[in-house]
């Protein structure tokens, strides 16, 4: 599933969320909750860097208790 960047035209907020290819349906902003949200051009990875990435990733996901996007060591050591 792709990560989408969105732009909330109430209130300016940027977000991404992760979405299947198949739902084209506009999310609500989660800052102030307006359906008024534009999506956003990606930027693309720089040769190099989708390892930083992947890393700054998974560190929000365990931030926020996504085990999905832990890596095999990390599951391990948290027991998923």
């Amino acid at each position: 599933m792709p990560i989408y960047n969105y732009r909330c035209t109430a209130c300016e907020a940027e977000f991404e969320l992760l979405r299947s290819l198949s739902d084209d349906s506009a999310p609500a902003c989660p800052d102030c909750g307006s359906p008024e949200v534009k999506r956003l051009l990606s930027r693309v990875a720089a040769s190099g860097e989708s390892a930083k990435l992947l890393k700054g990733a998974r560190s929000l996901a365990r931030k926020e208790g996504h085990f999905s996007n832990y890596s095999k060591s990390e599951r391990k050591k948290s027991g998923v």
